[in-house]
């Protein structure tokens, strides 16, 4: 089992919807969390193939860059 990759924020933005939750496989591109900004809507997708181990966020939450939004295991 690899390390744990850590999925965060790349900018200001309004969580808008959560797709997934933990425990849920997913594949490397999958869409994780819907982010809005600006009225414009910005998927966050897994960068690796694995299992949710954490989500980080809620919907409406406001989330920095940099903040954490999921876990893969």
């Amino acid at each position: 089992m690899g390390m744990a990759d850590e999925v965060r924020a790349e900018m200001v933005a309004n969580v808008w919807k959560i797709i997934t939750e933990v425990g849920a496989e997913v594949t490397e591109g999958d869409t994780l969390v819907i982010l809005e900004s600006m009225k414009m809507e910005i998927p966050v997708l897994a960068e690796s193939d694995g299992t949710i181990s954490q989500i980080a966020v809620n919907e409406g939450d406001v989330v920095q860059e940099g903040d954490l939004i999921a876990v893969i295991g």
